[in-house]
């Protein structure tokens, strides 16, 4: 009998790759490359936002905040709501600084944002008034302002002070800044080493000396002058320098502040000057934490190291290295009395999240699995069921060729897309089933009925797909922060959806014809 000849794409791809021998090579080529975008794509509990905003700051020293918000921050506000892209602007007036926040709509450029806002300052410098400092242009960055871990540092040693421990943790903050794709760390609380000089005001006004007197001694010693080089005669290098003239609290107090009477007058007289921790510093953190009865001790003073990480990049490794790195001081910290608790490990998190949405990926599959061998067949099933793992390896391929990442969101697209995605399988399964036990096929060969049943569901099948594809189509145009959050979903239920079409064209038949036994026509005829 004549071989059928196809007139749809459904049946060209049945044909092209029912009888060719890369048809299984390109099955495990496709869950292969599935399984590897699992593995590298960076992982993260929620997509990235791209979220872009500036602030702007201004000090005119000597201006009251009235005085700042008459000529400093109103200007500056009518300035940056010309730029293109801002939705709202913020200002706020202080003695002596304005500061002005302009935040762009969501989904706007980082870097573009950014530049609009250096650009328009920058053409409008003169609109400040005499006196005023140069502006001070703060980018938002919401991947280096939310960090991903956080661990905090306390003391258990009564007798350590207070800037020891930041100290050690500073030490301990310089080698994970150097871990790869870390993009910031900082600290939160704890103290750091100050010289404080305390004047007597009444000793001060003994003297007829002004706290501005001081402060410019001071300014004076702390100059740092650099290195002059030189060659002598013999081509010899000379280095000329000047020690450092603060390196204790007595070269502060040996500064020579006025004269009374003839004879100078050493800041020592007037103030004492000791070397000690930042007293103007308000700001500390505490902890506290369970102890083995289950009961919260008191609260002790800390220090927290935070970790962000570069855009894109895998919150799960970074947050893995910097456990690991951690580790390695762990014993060096306890003989010193100090303990450390992760507070924060983003990673974990995500990975948790990730995995347990690939559990119930894997579960949705075995249950589609099921109802399809009640319905179909365990034959049928089985077919069915290997076309979902080949389906979302594409999907997932495409994502991470697309600079994607595995998030809730990611996963949850997948999740919405996994009954669409075994219809055009089901179809195909099941046109070939019913060709199979067709009389009209008794003579034909099982290739025939395999591109046959295939084409005759090709058109009707393409349209469905399509129209189920132009259903997301509009939530890809969604804006603000739900546009940026369910992107995944526009971006990647097409994709699994095309890909649905193509793996059950070669994929359904092929294995249709090795699995699927083809009934005896004649010999139910006798019966």
């Amino acid at each position: 009998m004549n071989s059928y000849k196809p007139t749809d794409i459904a049946g060209k791809l049945a044909s092209g790759f029912l009888r060719n021998p890369l048809t299984i090579v390109l099955g495990i080529f496709l869950l292969a490359i599935g399984y590897l975008s699992l593995v590298i794509m960076p992982r993260e509990e929620n997509p990235q936002m791209v979220v872009s905003g500036s602030t702007v700051i201004v000090a005119l020293p000597g201006a009251s905040a009235s005085e700042i918000q008459k000529v400093i921050v109103k200007p500056l506000e009518r300035k940056l709501k010309e730029v293109k892209g801002v939705e709202h602007i913020s200002g706020m007036a202080m003695d002596n600084v304005g500061i002005v926040n302009a935040a762009f709509f969501i989904g706007e450029a980082k870097e573009d944002s950014n530049l609009k806002v250096y650009d328009k300052i920058m053409q409008n410098s003169g609109m400040f008034p005499k006196g005023a400092m140069n502006p001070i242009i703060k980018p938002l960055d919401i991947d280096v302002d939310i960090p991903v871990v956080t661990v905090a540092f306390y003391s258990n040693n009564k007798d350590m002070s207070k800037t020891e421990l930041y100290d050690k943790v500073k030490d301990i903050q310089h080698r994970i800044n150097g871990l790869d794709n870390v993009a910031v760390t900082e600290l939160k609380g704890g103290n750091r080493h100050q010289f404080n000089i305390e004047v007597d005001i009444n000793k001060l006004s003994g003297y007829n000396i002004s706290m501005g007197q001081i402060v410019e001694g001071v300014k004076s010693l702390s100059y740092s002058v650099p290195a002059v080089k030189n060659r002598t005669k013999e081509n010899e290098i000379i280095m000329l320098g000047v020690k450092n003239a603060i390196e204790s609290a007595d070269d502060i107090g040996n500064i020579i502040v006025a004269k009374y009477m003839g004879s100078p007058v050493y800041l020592k007289q007037i103030a004492k000057v000791q070397a000690s921790y930042d007293i103007q510093n308000f700001k500390s953190a505490l902890i506290s934490k369970r102890d083995e009865k289950g009961e919260f001790t008191p609260l002790q003073e800390q220090v927290t190291l935070t970790v962000s990480k570069l855009q894109g990049t895998n919150a799960v490794i970074i947050a893995d290295a910097v456990k690991t790195e951690l580790e390695t001081y762990k014993e060096t910290l306890n003989k010193d009395g100090i303990n450390f608790v992760i507070t924060r490990n983003d990673g974990q998190r995500a990975n948790e999240a990730v995995n347990e949405l690939v559990y119930h990926l894997v579960l949705s599959i075995v249950i589609i699995a099921i109802l399809l061998v009640i319905v179909l067949g365990w034959r049928e099933s089985l077919i069915v069921t290997f076309t979902v793992p080949a389906i979302l390896a594409i999907t997932l391929f495409v994502a991470y060729l697309t600079d994607q990442t595995i998030n809730r969101i990611t996963l949850f697209a997948f999740l919405l897309s996994l009954g669409l995605l075994v219809d055009a399988a089901i179809i195909v399964i099941e046109n070939i089933h019913r060709h199979y036990h067709s009389k009209e096929s008794a003579d034909k060969t099982p290739e025939n009925i395999m591109v046959e049943a295939t084409d005759e569901i090709g058109p009707p099948t393409n349209i469905a797909t399509l129209a189920i594809i132009m259903t997301m189509v509009p939530m890809a145009f969604v804006g603000q922060m739900m546009g940026q959050f369910m992107k995944p979903i526009p971006a990647n239920v097409p994709v699994a959806l095309i890909a649905s079409l193509f793996v059950a064209y070669i994929f359904t038949p092929y294995l249709a014809l090795r699995m699927l036994k083809k009934p005896d026509h004649k010999e139910k005829e006798s019966h």
